[in-house]
């Protein structure tokens, strides 16, 4: 997918998210509960993965400020051509 489909994609959701919003004060109270569930498993979802990257880029990348021993390093180094 092109990133002008993927634009167009996430501006026809928005219009459709907006669209919902309006209309949810006039809704039956069991479309405002959905709507709100759909919602907070939005919510849910977007809060584990910023949690997910946030501990994996605090362990892998020594944000901590210390120096991880039990790492191996290895040094790559070229193979000489006879």
């Amino acid at each position: 997918m092109s990133s002008e489909g993927f634009l167009k994609e996430m501006q026809t959701i928005g219009e459709k998210f907006l669209l919902k919003l309006q209309k949810l004060p006039k809704a039956d109270p069991v479309e405002i509960v959905s709507f709100c569930v759909v919602l907070l498993f939005i919510v849910t979802v977007l809060l584990l993965m910023i949690i997910a990257c946030s501990c994996c880029c605090y362990s892998c990348c020594s944000c901590d400020g210390r120096t991880d021993h039990r790492r191996r390093k290895i040094q790559v180094r070229p193979i000489a051509h006879s």
